[in-house]
């Protein structure tokens, strides 16, 4: 019987898991699955040296009433193009906010190209935060949660890194997503081949959710982060259609399927209190938004380069837009 009571509860689980990409950590716990965690400090790298505070940077307080999770999606060492774009490099940046006493809960796309300081004078796109913590940090995932606190003004609290690979696997071993189209969708440089998607319901494989979700070159940074939304949310269908999360069987197959592409600090000590949150989130009223050019950003350029800036000059308005969307 308690197996089946554990089941039952952890089935809720991983349906925030599939939401925020990367809490089937959770249950990889309680079924012993080994999901690699880069999470210690490294002895063979030099803390940063601490420079002058930047009044845009300062690091918030935790706030005990309130959860953020920060997901990393990266192209992976095994993409075909991956030496020459970045296999460290963040395609996808989402965080995943819940306020514990409402029960209010965000998903917030942030752009890749937003322009950041990195460290002291080191400045660069948003996308090469994480990279840069893994070389030059003796605790890489701490570095990237710090810079994300220190940029949308909440303390991030736990930090998830998946593989894009992981996604297309997971679909196939699916059957595949549906997902429903207002307009056609069409990508004629990104892929060595034209790619589209017509208005209407639309079943894609792996490969094609895949296509869909990182698409960008004949659109724009902020309808990909749009779109990396709508295929998780249609993971999540997909598994309450086909019963997944209730069966034992097809929940650790997927686990062991993507466990070693997800990289995290979350930790057993934290199951508890995932578990309960698992339980109150009310997965359709989860607010959606993308931080772009139609709300706190500006197009401009930096040596040639496309970049974001915030309209204002700092990150302030960002800030209270965190802090204000689980109001």
């Amino acid at each position: 019987m308690k197996i089946f009571s554990l089941i039952y509860r952890i089935r809720y689980v991983l349906i925030l898991v599939i939401i925020v990409a990367g809490l089937l950590y959770l249950n990889a716990t309680k079924y012993q699955i080994n999901i690699f965690n880069p999470f210690a400090t490294r002895d063979d790298v030099q803390p940063l040296p601490i420079v002058t505070p930047d009044p845009d940077y300062v690091m918030p307080e935790k706030e005990s009433n309130r959860l953020d999770i920060l997901i990393l999606g990266i192209r992976g060492e095994n993409d075909p193009d991956a030496a020459s774009g970045g296999p460290l490099l963040t395609d996808s940046i989402q965080i995943f906010s819940y306020d514990k006493t409402t029960k209010k809960s965000s998903l917030i796309s942030v752009p890749r190209d937003l322009f950041v300081t990195i460290h002291d004078q080191k400045k660069d796109k948003i996308n090469s935060a994480y990279e840069y913590g893994l070389s030059h940090s003796p605790n890489g995932l701490q570095f990237i949660k710090d810079k994300f606190s220190q940029i949308t003004g909440v303390y991030i609290d736990q930090v998830i890194i998946f593989d894009f690979s992981s996604f297309k696997e997971l679909i196939d071993e699916l059957g595949g997503v549906d997902v429903t189209l207002m307009v056609p969708f069409t990508e004629t440089q990104q892929w060595g081949a034209s790619f589209s998607l017509p208005v209407g319901l639309n079943h894609l494989d792996g490969q094609s959710a895949l296509y869909y979700a990182r698409s960008r070159y004949t659109s724009s940074d902020f309808d990909r982060s749009r779109r990396q939304q709508q295929i998780m949310f249609a993971i999540k269908d997909k598994l309450l259609e086909l019963n997944f999360l209730s069966n034992p069987a097809k929940s650790f197959s997927i686990l062991n399927l993507i466990r070693n592409d997800i990289k995290t600090d979350i930790g057993v000590w934290n199951i508890s209190e995932l578990i309960n949150l698992a339980n109150q989130v009310k997965l359709d009223q989860i607010k959606r938004s993308v931080i772009s050019t139609e709300n706190f950003l500006v197009d401009a350029k930096d040596n040639g380069a496309y970049i974001l800036l915030p309209k204002t000059g700092t990150f302030s308005d960002i800030k209270k837009f965190f802090q204000d969307i689980l109001q």
